[in-house]
C-alpha cells in the first residue's frame, strides 16, 4: 500500500468528545483517538492504516497526518535519540524532545501535526501547507481537523488566532498558514505563532552547467525520498513537468504505471504515449465525456474546499482521474506545481523583470489554494505527493535568477536541460499546456454556462457563484458530493 500511517484527523482538545467527523478523506480506516498524554486531554478520530493514531513520550503527545521526507538527514541532526525510531510520528517526537518548537523548522515533508506538552497545544503544517490544517477555538474547546467541513457546527465561538486565516465561506473556522506553527494555551486563551518556512525572495546566479546539475540532483533526491522503496503511479500528461517525475521515478525502479486523462473535448494522449514508450512503462488512458467531467465539480469542491473557479478548473481533471483509477491505496506522484517557481503559466511575460515579479507574487499568494491537498486523491482512497514542492526543490527553483527559467526563447529552460538525455527531444521541447486546457475543462464549463443562457461577459462571475454555491453544500453543510447535482446548482444560480 502507498498510504502513510495516518492521512487525516479531526480532534477536540477539551470539552466532550466530538461526533463522527464529516471527512471526505477515505484513504484509510476511521480510528478513534483518545489520550491525555502530554497533560492535555484530547479525543477524536483519525484516518489510519490501522496503526495507533497517537504516540507519546516524556510528557509529550504527537499526532501526525502525512509523512516526513529526507529522514536520514533529520536522524543525523537528532542524534542517538533517533535510534530505533521507525515512524514519522516517532521522529517528530524525537525532534521535539531535542529542539522544542523551533525544531519544527527542521521538518521536511507533507504533513499536518499536533503536539501537546503540559498545558500547551502546538498545531503545524509543512512548509507549503500541502496538508491543510483547520482550527476552531471555542469557549470550551479547541477543535483541529485536516478538513474544514469537519469543524462546521462544532464548538461555540471562533476566536481569532495568530498565524491563521479564515477558511472560505466559514466565518468561525480558521486555516493555519503554510509553514507556520501555532502555539495555544487553552487554559489562558494565549496564542502565538512562528514561521517555519518562507518563500525565498533573493536570487542566485549560477553558470548554466552548475544550475542544470543542481536541478537534476535536487529533483532526483525529491523523487527518491518520496518513493522510498514503494512502487508509484505517475500522472503523465507528456509535458516536461510530469514527464520529468516519470523519468526520475523510472530511473530508481519505482514507476509501476503512468496514467493520463482525456475527454471528448481534448486530450494529451499522444504526448504521454511518447514518454511512456520511451521509458517502457505500463501506461493507461482514461477518457470521459467533457460535460460529465464538469458535472463532477461537487467532488473537486468537496476535496479542495475552495471557491476559486480558476483553481478548480486545474484540479477537476485530477480529481476525476483519481476517481477513475481502479483499486485503492495507490501511491501517486505528480508533476503538479512546477509552474509557480518556474513561471510556466506566464508565457506572456516577455521581459525577465516581469517574469521574476509574477513568480514572486505567485510564491506569496499560493496560500489557501489547496492545489496540493491530499484529499483530492484521498476521496478515492489514494495518496499523492508532489516532488516539485519538495522544500529543497522549491527553494532552488525559486532562487534561480529568471534568465535560467526563460533562456534562448524557451520557458522552463533549466528544467528542460536537466531532463535532456532522460526524455525524448520532442518532450523536452514541448510547449506548456495547462491540464484544464488539455482536458477542455475550462472551455466546456464555459460552453455549458452559455447553453444555460449566461451572457459571455457574465461567465467568470457565474463560475464563481456556482463554486460558492457548491461549497456551501459540500463543505458548509457537509453534503456528500454524489448527492449534489451540478446542473441543479447551476439552475439555481442562473435563476437568482
Amino acid at each position: 500500500m502507498g498510504r502513510p500511517q495516518i492521512t487525516g484527523f479531526s480532534i477536540r482538545v477539551g470539552g466532550s468528545a466530538p461526533d463522527l467527523p464529516r471527512l471526505s478523506m477515505v484513504a484509510g480506516q476511521l480510528t478513534p483517538v483518545s489520550t491525555s498524554d502530554g497533560g492535555v486531554t484530547w479525543s477524536g478520530w483519525a484516518v489510519t492504516d490501522g496503526s495507533a493514531p497517537t504516540i507519546a513520550g516524556d510528557g509529550v503527545g504527537v499526532l501526525l497526518a502525512g509523512e516526513l521526507y529526507h529522514t536520514a538527514a533529520l536522524r543525523t541532526a537528532i542524534g542517538s535519540a533517533a535510534d530505533g525510531v521507525r515512524t514519522g510520528a516517532e521522529l517528530l517526537l524525537a525532534c521535539w524532545l531535542r529542539y522544542g518548537t523551533p525544531g519544527l523548522r527542521l521538518l521536511d515533508g507533507r504533513f499536518a501535526a499536533v503536539v501537546v506538552e503540559g498545558g500547551t497545544v502546538v498545531a503545524t503544517t509543512d512548509h507549503a501547507g500541502t496538508v491543510p490544517l483547520y482550527l476552531r477555538w471555542g469557549t470550551d474547546a479547541i477543535e483541529l481537523a485536516t478538513e474544514a467541513k469537519a469543524l462546521v457546527g462544532g464548538c461555540h465561538g471562533g476566536l481569532p488566532v495568530p498565524g491563521t486565516q479564515l477558511a472560505p465561506g466559514l466565518p468561525r473556522v480558521r486555516r493555519i498558514q503554510a509553514g507556520t506553527a501555532v502555539t495555544m494555551v487553552p487554559e489562558t486563551g494565549f496564542a502565538t505563532a512562528i514561521r517555519t518556512w518562507r518563500p525565498p525572495m533573493h536570487r542566485i546566479v549560477l553558470p548554466e552547467d552548475v544550475a542544470i546539475a543542481r536541478v537534476t540532483a535536487v529533483l532526483d533526491e525529491a523523487v527518491r525520498s518520496r518513493v522510498d522503496g514503494r512502487r508509484a503511479t505517475v500522472v503523465l500528461s507528456g509535458g516536461i513537468d510530469s514527464s520529468s517525475v516519470a523519468a526520475l521515478a523510472h530511473g530508481v525502479g519505482a514507476l509501476a504505471e503512468s496514467v493520463s486523462l482525456g475527454t471528448d473535448a481534448g486530450d494529451e494522449f499522444p504526448a504521454a504515449r511518447i514518454v511512456a514508450t520511451h521509458l517502457g512503462t505500463r501506461h493507461a488512458e482514461f477518457r470521459i465525456g467533457a460535460e460529465d467531467l464538469v458535472r463532477q465539480l461537487p467532488w473537486a469542491v468537496a476535496a479542495a474546499e475552495i471557491v476559486d473557479p480558476d483553481v478548480l478548473e486545474y484540479l477537476l481533471p485530477l480529481v476525476v482521474l483519481y476517481r477513475a483509477l481502479p483499486g485503492d491505496g495507490r501511491h501517486i506522484l505528480t508533476g503538479y506545481g512546477a509552474d509557480i517557481p518556474l513561471g510556466g503559466m506566464h508565457r506572456g511575460a516577455r521581459r525577465l523583470d516581469s517574469l521574476d515579479e509574477v513568480i514572486a507574487v505567485d510564491m506569496s499568494t499560493f496560500e489557501g489554494l489547496n492545489e496540493l491537498s491530499p484529499v483530492l486523491a484521498g476521496v478515492a482512497g489514494h495518496w499523492t505527493t508532489h516532488p516539485f514542492w519538495d522544500r529543497a526543490v522549491l527553494d532552488l527553483l525559486t532562487m534561480l535568477e529568471p534568465g535560467l527559467k526563460r533562456r534562448h526563447g524557451r520557458d522552463k529552460w533549466v528544467l528542460r536541460e536537466a531532463m535532456r538525455g532522460l526524455l525524448p527531444e520532442t518532450t523536452v521541447h514541448r510547449p506548456k499546456l495547462g491540464i484544464h486546457e488539455g482536458s477542455g475543462a475550462s472551455s466546456v464549463w464555459t460552453s455549458m454556462l452559455l447553453g444555460a443562457g449566461v451572457a459571455a461577459v457574465d461567465v467568470p462571475a457565474v463560475k464563481r457563484s456556482v463554486a460558492i454555491a457548491l461549497h456551501e453544500r459540500v463543505v458548509g453543510r457537509a453534503e456528500a458530493p454524489e448527492d449534489v447535482s451540478f446542473e441543479e446548482v447551476l439552475r439555481e444560480v442562473v435563476a437568482n
